[in-house]
C-alpha cells in the first residue's frame, strides 16, 4: 500500500511541520547546487533568526548565489540583466548571503564542503565551517552527523503521481543508506515542488511516499537558478582543442563546467559534424599532431563513428550539446553479462536491440547549467530523456561501490576532464584553495576521477589550466615551481594541458615531468622555473629545451587562431549566450577597462586617453547603460571610459 505524504500549501505549514517533529534543535540537509528549496530555506532560516531558543546546524554545498554589482559601471550593467536572467522576485538564500558578510545569525551554522567559485574567500565563518570532503565521502559524513531533516527541490511527473529528485539524486539516495546502515533513524524529508523542473525517470523517480511532506506553493514560482554563459578566450579554445585530441571513439567521457569545458565541447562536435576545418584548426595549432605519441596511442582526430558514452557526476550545457550533435550516443544498460558480451564482441542480434530499445548514453549524479538546458530537458521526447540516468553519486565517482565488473565495462576507455588553478613541475595540482588555506572551492569530484583513471585500463585523467593569469595588472604563471596546498597529488599526476600543448605525465621520471611542464608553460617564465628546478637537483642544467620558448606566447596563439575567429570557427559564445548582441560588446568592453585601469598608473593613462583621444560612439552600448546623455562631471567620464573601451574591440 502506498503511504501518501502530508500535502503542504504554505511555507509556514511546513515550518511548523519541521519544529513539531524535531523539536529545537535542526540538524538540516540540504543537496547542493538547483537541488536547494530555496523558498523553504529562507522561511526555515528566517523562523529560526526571530527565535533565539532554536537552533540550526545546516550541511550542504554549493549554495547558488546571484552576483552582487559593486561599482556603479557594475550596477549599470548588470542591474537589468540580472533583473531579466533571474526574475525580480528570485530567493536569493538568506544564510548564503549572511555568510558572505560574515554575519550569520549565532543560533545558525553552515558546514559545507563546496563553495560557489571564490564567493566566500575572506569570510571567516564560512572558512572555519568549510568541510574538505572528496565528493563519494560526503554521504557518510553528513550521516555521521545524525540529520533529522532533509530538504530537496523536485520535480512532478507531468500527468502522474510519481516524484523526482530531477536534477540531485546524487547524495540523496546514498545518504539515506549510510543512516539505514548506521542504525541512525531517517529523517523527516520535505520536499518542494517546482513546475520548471525537469521531470527525470529512472533512479530519481520515486513514489510519493518517499518524502514525509511535500510542499505546493501556490502561484508563480520563481525562476530556476541558471548559470550566466561566459565567452572563451584564444586560451580556452587552445585548451579544448588540444584536449579533444586525446579522446578515443567509442570511449566514455567526464568533464566538468566553465570555459574550459565549453571549448572542449566546441571542439569535439567541431571534429564530429565539421572534421576538416577541425584538423585544419589542430594543425595550425599544433602541427606534429599526426605524429604525436599520446595523440596516435590514447586519442584520435576522426569524427565519432561509435560514439562516446557520457559518465559525469555534474550534466552541463556541453552535454546537452554533445548529444545533439551525435557525439554523445554509446548505450550501455545495467546489466554486466550483456555489456561483457559487447565487451567481447560477442552480442547476439538481441543484445544490440535490447541496448537500442533501453540503453542510455549519459549518466549524471546532478544537473546545473543555462536556462537553455533546463527547457532541453523539459521538451525531450520522454524516451530520449530515458536515456540520461540521473543517479547517486556513489554509482558515478566511485568504482568500488558494488557494481565495479559492470562499470568498468560501460566506462571503457574513459576520458576525465577536469580544471585545475596550478600546476606544479612536478605534476601536482591545486584546484581548490590558496596556499594559506583559504578554500576557493571545493575538491568534488576531482580526486574521485583522477583516481578512476589510473584504476581503469585505457583511461586518462587530463588536468586543463591557463598557463598564466592576470589580477591587479599583474600577469603570473599557473604553473610553478612549488605550492603550499596540492588538491590532486604528483604520485597521481597524468596528462596537463594549458594552452601551450599536453604534458604526458603518466609514469616518467620527476626530470622528465618537469621538462613536459616546461614545454607547455609560459615562455615568460620557463627560465625562472628551469632554475628551480635544477637548484633543487631535479633537473640537469643541460636537458632544458628552449624550442618551445617563441611560440608559447599569447601573441603567437591569438596570430595562429585569428583566421579561425575570424572565420566564425571559433566564436565568442560557442555553446550560446545569455546576453544580447549589444551585450555582448559590453562585455568585451568593461573587460578591457578593468584590465587596462588595475592599477593606478594604468588608470591614469586610461582615462588620459579616453579624455584626449576621440572613440567613436555606440548608440545602443550606451543607452544600455544609462549613458546616452551623462550629466555631471563623473558620469560624462564614465561615458567616454566605456567608448574607449567599446572602440577597442
Amino acid at each position: 500500500m502506498t503511504i501518501s505524504p502530508l500535502s503542504l500549501d504554505s511555507l509556514d505549514a511546513a515550518v511548523d511541520l519541521l519544529l513539531t517533529r524535531t523539536g529545537n534543535t535542526l540538524r538540516m540537509a540540504a543537496p547542493l547546487g538547483l537541488g536547494k528549496p530555496h523558498r523553504l530555506l529562507n522561511a526555515i532560516t528566517r523562523r529560526v533568526t526571530a527565535q533565539p531558543e532554536l537552533h540550526l546546524k545546516l550541511y550542504t554545498a554549493l549554495s547558488l548565489t546571484p552576483p552582487i554589482p559593486r561599482s556603479d559601471i557594475e550596477k549599470r550593467f548588470l542591474g537589468p540583466f540580472l533583473a531579466r536572467h533571474f526574475g525580480e522576485d528570485f530567493p536569493a538564500l538568506d544564510y548564503a548571503l549572511a555568510m558572505r558578510r560574515d554575519n550569520l545569525p549565532a543560533n545558525i551554522e553552515v558546514e559545507e564542503f563546496y563553495f560557489q567559485s571564490g564567493g566566500l574567500l575572506g569570510a571567516s565563518g564560512a572558512q572555519r565551517h568549510y568541510n574538505s570532503l572528496n565528493y563519494t565521502h560526503v554521504a557518510r559524513a553528513v550521516a555521521e552527523r545524525g540529520i533529522n531533516v532533509l530538504v530537496q527541490l523536485v520535480a512532478r511527473e507531468p500527468g502522474g503521481q510519481r516524484l523526482s529528485l530531477s536534477c540531485n539524486p546524487d547524495l540523496t539516495l546514498d545518504l539515506l543508506d549510510e543512516l539505514e546502515a548506521m542504525g541512525l533513524p531517517r529523517p523527516l524529508i520535505i520536499a518542494e515542488v517546482h513546475p520548471d523542473l525537469p521531470f527525470m525517470d529512472g533512479h530519481a523517480a520515486l513514489d510519493p511516499g518517499f518524502f514525509d511532506a511535500v510542499l505546493d506553493l501556490p502561484g508563480p514560482a520563481p525562476q530556476l537558478f541558471a548559470l550566466p554563459r561566459e565567452p572563451v578566450g584564444d586560451a580556452d579554445f587552445a585548451i579544448g582543442l588540444y584536449a579533444s585530441t586525446l579522446v578515443r571513439d567509442g570511449g566514455s567521457l567526464q568533464i566538468g563546467i566553465g570555459t574550459l569545458s565549453d571549448a572542449l565541447t566546441h571542439a569535439l562536435i567541431l571534429r564530429h559534424t565539421r572534421n576538416d576545418t577541425y584538423r585544419a584548426l589542430i594543425a595550425a595549432l599544433w602541427p606534429e599532431v599526426e605524429s604525436s605519441p599520446i595523440v596516435c596511442r590514447w586519442g584520435g582526430l576522426g569524427p565519432f563513428e561509435q560514439g562516446l558514452f557520457g559518465a559525469s557526476e555534474m550534466v552541463m550545457d556541453g552535454f546537452m550539446h554533445l548529444i545533439d550533435a551525435g557525439v554523445i550516443k554509446r548505450r550501455v544498460v545495467d546489466d554486466t553479462a550483456l555489456m561483457q558480451r559487447i565487451h567481447e564482441r560477442r552480442a547476439s542480434d538481441a543484445d544490440h536491440a535490447r541496448i537500442a530499445a533501453e540503453g542510455q548514453h549519459l549518466h549524471g549524479g546532478f544537473f546545473l547549467g543555462s536556462k537553455d538546458l533546463y527547457r532541453w530537458l523539459r521538451e525531450l521526447p520522454q524516451r530520449e530523456r530515458e536515456r540520461i540516468g540521473m543517479t547517486r553519486i556513489s554509482h558515478i565517482n566511485e568504482l568500488y561501490g558494488g557494481q565495479e565488473t559492470l562499470e568498468r565495462l560501460q566506462r571503457r576507455e574513459a576520458r576525465f576532464f577536469n580544471s585545475c588553478m596550478m600546476m606544479n613541475l612536478l605534476g601536482a595540482a591545486t584546484s581548490d584553495a590558496l596556499d594559506n588555506g583559504q578554500v576557493v572551492s571545493g575538491v568534488g569530484g576531482q580526486y574521485n576521477f583522477v583516481a578512476m583513471a589510473h584504476a581503469l585500463r585505457e583511461s586518462r585523467s587530463a588536468l586543463m589550466l591557463r598557463a598564466v593569469r592576470e589580477s591587479g595588472g599583474k600577469t603570473d604563471s599557473n604553473v610553478v615551481w612549488n605550492y603550499g596546498h596540492t588538491t590532486i597529488p604528483r604520485h597521481l599526476r597524468d596528462v596537463a594541458i594549458t594552452e601551450y600543448g599536453v604534458a604526458d605525465l603518466r609514469g616518467r621520471s620527476d626530470e622528465d615531468c618537469i621538462r613536459a611542464m616546461l614545454a607547455i608553460s609560459d615562455s615568460r617564465y620557463q627560465p625562472t622555473l628551469a632554475q628551480s628546478a635544477i637548484a633543487a637537483g631535479k633537473l640537469a642544467a643541460n636537458r632544458i629545451d628552449g624550442s618551445a620558448a617563441k611560440r608559447n606566447t599569447p601573441e603567437h596563439l591569438a596570430n595562429v587562431l585569428a583566421p579561425f575567429r575570424a572565420s566564425g570557427d571559433l566564436p565568442d559564445y560557442p555553446l550560446g549566450s545569455d546576453f544580447t548582441l549589444v551585450e555582448q560588446r559590453l562585455v568585451k568592453a568593461l573587460g578591457w577597462l578593468k584590465r587596462n585601469t588595475a592599477t593606478p598608473k594604468m588608470k591614469l593613462a586610461t582615462i588620459g586617453q579616453a579624455l584626449f583621444t576621440s572613440s567613436p560612439n555606440d548608440p545602443e552600448a550606451m543607452a544600455r547603460m544609462g549613458l546616452s546623455a551623462p550629466s555631471g562631471m563623473r558620469e560624462k567620464l564614465l561615458a567616454r571610459l566605456l567608448r574607449r573601451g567599446l572602440s577597442q574591440q
